[in-house]
């Protein structure tokens, strides 16, 4: 991993609103510390750079590894990863009628559900527990 100086580390939880840039899952529901990531992996030449860092949960960043691209379920090709800094979440996905799943919207929101595994049982049982206490789905999306 990394090592990210102090200030650009809380420039970029700021400029994340303290949530996964996937997922939104938010930094005071989590139990673990949301990971400074690079969206362009370190491990394909990524740099750590202020441009290229974000937050993501353990999940996310774990099942993201080094992929920058998936294949979109509908139409079998593939496209490059959501890119939560330069790319806005509600244009690509949107949370199922109980707010415990995230749909892709479109092919982009899709492979990158499906590559970061953004539905698993360990996500949609915590959201399920956070929607019912109202803490969850952020409201300004």
């Amino acid at each position: 991993m990394a090592k990210i100086k102090k200030e650009l580390d809380q420039k970029i939880r700021q400029k994340a609103k303290n949530r996964c840039g996937y997922c939104l899952n938010p930094q005071e529901l989590m139990p673990f510390k949301l990971e400074v990531e690079h969206i362009y992996p370190k491990a394909l030449g990524g740099e750590t750079v202020e441009e290229n860092l974000w937050l993501a949960c353990r999940e996310c960043n774990g099942h993201k590894s080094k992929k920058v691209k998936a294949t979109d379920s509908l139409s079998g090709k593939t496209f490059k990863l959501f890119n939560p800094r330069t790319q806005i979440w509600k244009e690509h996905f949107e949370f199922s009628q109980d707010k415990t799943e995230i749909i892709g919207k479109t092919p982009c929101g899709r492979a990158t559900v499906d590559a970061l595994q953004m539905n698993n049982i360990y996500q949609t049982t915590a959201r399920l527990a956070w929607v019912e206490t109202g803490k969850f789905p952020p409201k300004d999306i």
